[in-house]
């Protein structure tokens, strides 16, 4: 067989040094964009701490690579931040200061896709509890006594008969041929024991 020509060897090679030099370029910029990406939100968050006015503040939707950035720009500020949303494209990310942690009732809001209502939740707070005390007060008055309108016996009187109950209802005795009503008690193989 022959060698290849030497030529294309070589072209191959500096196609491949292009394209390594290339994928390191477009590595680099990406390593940039994120630093970039960084300080721009160490400024915004810098920023939020320094509004008190502000107990929270809501970001744009953005990829996971950014919100896990911003996540721990926000836990190295010493805020708490959360993400919200459906799917990967519209997740966002909402910080809240540390005085001001949102409640329970709060995140499930945000996390079902609605806005969160002080008003409502206190509504719902007071149902609730309106609802656990009147469960409390009929476990209190113990169980509830039901009877019936009429006796069933009364009620097919007609079919069964007065005393058929009282007739059907006689003392059970053991029956002493098979060797029940005396006390019996075996005691190992030997055959010994008391009756």
């Amino acid at each position: 067989m022959e060698k290849p020509p030497s030529l294309g060897d070589q072209e191959t090679r500096r196609k491949a040094r292009e394209q390594a030099a290339r994928l390191k370029k477009l590595q680099e910029q990406e390593k940039q964009q994120k630093v970039e990406f960084r300080k721009r939100m160490e400024k915004e968050v810098s920023d939020f701490i320094q509004d008190s006015g502000q107990i929270k503040k809501k970001f744009q939707p953005m990829n996971k690579i950014e919100r896990s950035i911003l996540h721990d720009v926000v836990e190295v500020a010493g805020l708490t931040s959360f993400s919200f949303g459906e799917d990967d494209e519209c997740r966002y990310v909402m910080i809240f200061k540390k005085e001001f942690a949102p409640s329970d009732e709060e995140l499930d809001s945000y996390r079902r896709g609605e806005e969160w209502d002080p008003q409502k939740a206190e509504e719902k707070r007071k149902l609730k509890e309106l609802a656990q005390r009147q469960e409390e007060e009929a476990a209190q008055q113990g169980p509830v006594v039901v009877s019936p309108a009429s006796d069933y016996k009364d009620k097919y009187s007609h079919l069964i008969g007065k005393g058929a109950a009282k007739d059907a209802a006689h003392m059970l005795q053991a029956n002493k041929t098979y060797g029940c009503g005396e006390a019996t008690v075996w005691l190992g193989r030997a055959g010994r024991g008391t009756q």
